[in-house]
């Protein structure tokens, strides 16, 4: 019941977030959103299919990883799980083919059945490639 509650919650976020954005905006907002339900749900395909083969995924611990190293973490059934991912106070600025998004990022998860949590912030990059919108980079910051 509390996911359902969350969940109902994200989408009017994501609603009132879309409101009074342009094509390119709202566009970026959607991928940002398949990219977190993506992870959130371990999906393969759908970590492939909004991510650039260019990805550099950067950790708030400084890790960097590229798009095989990225898809391998969060599908590997001995890292983190996450149970639920919530972005707020987003921001986005279209500059040509190319997006620069900023947010919050809060997920709750299961490190070997461990419960945690996680609050941090986010800057990511998404191009245009091909008529659709990739993650070329992420670099995420301790708050």
């Amino acid at each position: 019941m509390k996911r359902v509650f969350a969940g109902m919650f994200l989408l009017i976020g994501i609603s009132v977030m879309i409101m009074g954005q342009t094509a390119d905006e709202k566009d970026v907002a959607t991928k940002v959103d398949e990219i977190r339900l993506a992870i959130v749900n371990a999906d393969k395909n759908a970590l492939d299919a909004v991510t650039a083969n260019e990805l550099v995924y950067a950790h708030s611990s400084g890790r960097v990883q590229d798009k095989a190293e990225f898809i391998k973490e969060i599908l590997d059934p001995n890292a983190i799980d996450y149970t639920t991912v919530t972005i707020t106070d987003q921001t986005i600025k279209i500059i040509g083919n190319t997006a620069v998004v900023r947010h919050i990022y809060s997920a709750e998860t299961l490190t070997n059945g461990k419960p945690g949590s996680l609050k941090i912030g986010n800057m990511m990059v998404l191009q245009k490639q091909n008529g659709t919108w990739k993650l070329i980079a992420r670099q995420a910051y301790k708050l």
